[in-house]
């Protein structure tokens, strides 16, 4: 083992109460589709959804899952050196610096905090971020990456072409990153990006070219769309499979090991058919793996929901290798690899 290296602590999640069943999306999209459609197709038996405006506001819901991960691993919050907050931009109050209002809610008063963004993508970005912080910086000892998600409050269920974002849900996650920490070792990590989507996708109204005004403001408020719906779908169906490929490929060779290392896969919430191809392409089992359909698709919140789920389920033991496995509209894929228990195992 590397003299220096990078480990999970652990994990922290808030999850709202207010759940949005398939039947109800079904009847949101007034009829085009059905409830056993979003069950079966989509995958989605019900989604979180935003209830409490006191606790669900997407930098509060970041700070209440970095509340419990401190809980969870009983670390004092001033032993955080550094908070990247993942959480996103559509938040309390805009131009406000999410992990600074972290920061304070849990008392971190020995931190520095940014902001950083990479859409569904950004966990597995930012725990590759602060491992090279951790490693080049030797004033940085503990990272906590956090963040909040409630983007599906865009979606316009009339819109056909935004069936793939359906399952838009919500809720906060947080993971704690140490230092020579000695278990839960963070390997190798691959990123790869398309900058030719980077406009296929997005919220249209609201920006600095189309404001949001008096004649627009019902609309603006559903207006997450596919801005070119058929060319990021060609260019998916071409590149894709093949860029997670690579990304899980290079992650596990960065880290010395093979496919055939890999013990459970950490997976963003994808349709159904995506979901059980990918564990076949592995090679895994669905008890290798946790499908997100009770949850929905709580953007970059996913990949730390599926490892605090796994651990609580035992599905992640000491020795287990796990992938986490991502993708973000702009288009970003990604994986990471861990390796849980006693690093010298």
């Amino acid at each position: 083992m590397q003299k220096n290296h990078v480990c999970i602590v652990g994990t922290g999640i808030y999850l709202p109460k207010t759940v949005m069943s398939a039947a109800e999306i079904a009847n949101e999209t007034k009829g085009v589709w059905s409830e056993s459609a979003i069950i079966d197709k989509l995958g989605i038996r019900q989604k979180l959804v935003p209830g409490n405006p006191e606790t669900d506001g997407t930098q509060e819901m970041g700070a209440l899952a970095a509340l419990d991960a401190l809980k969870n691993t009983g670390m004092d919050p001033k032993e955080i050196d550094v908070i990247l907050c993942i959480g996103e931009e559509w938040k309390e109050y805009p131009l406000t610096t999410s992990a600074l209002y972290i920061q304070d809610r849990i008392g971190a008063t020995n931190a520095w905090g940014i902001d950083v963004q990479n859409r569904c993508c950004t966990c597995v970005s930012a725990m590759k971020i602060a491992k090279d912080m951790l490693l080049a910086d030797e004033d940085i000892n503990t990272i906590m990456v956090v963040g909040g998600y409630r983007n599906g409050d865009f979606v316009d269920y009339t819109d056909k072409n935004m069936s793939m974002m359906y399952n838009l849900g919500a809720g906060g996650g947080a993971i704690i990153l140490k230092k020579n920490y000695g278990r839960n070792l963070l390997l190798g990590s691959h990123i790869l990006s398309d900058g030719s989507l980077a406009r296929t996708a997005g919220v249209q109204m609201g920006g600095i070219n189309e404001p949001i005004t008096a004649d627009n403001v019902e609309e603006a408020h559903k207006s997450l769309r596919l801005f070119e719906p058929q060319k990021m779908k060609d260019r998916l169906n071409e590149v894709s499979a093949g860029n997670w490929v690579t990304c899980i490929n290079k992650s596990l060779e960065k880290s010395n090991l093979t496919l055939n290392d890999l013990d459970f896969l950490a997976i963003l919430h994808i349709k159904r058919s995506g979901h059980l191809g990918m564990l076949k392409d592995l090679g895994l089992t669905e008890d290798q793996t946790i499908y997100l359909e009770d949850y929905g698709h709580i953007g970059q919140i996913d990949q730390i929901l599926s490892l605090h789920l796994a651990l609580e389920q035992g599905k992640v033991k000491d020795g287990s290798v796990i992938c986490m496995l991502a993708a973000g509209i702009g288009y970003v894929w990604a994986a990471n690899i861990i390796k849980w228990g006693p690093a010298n195992a």
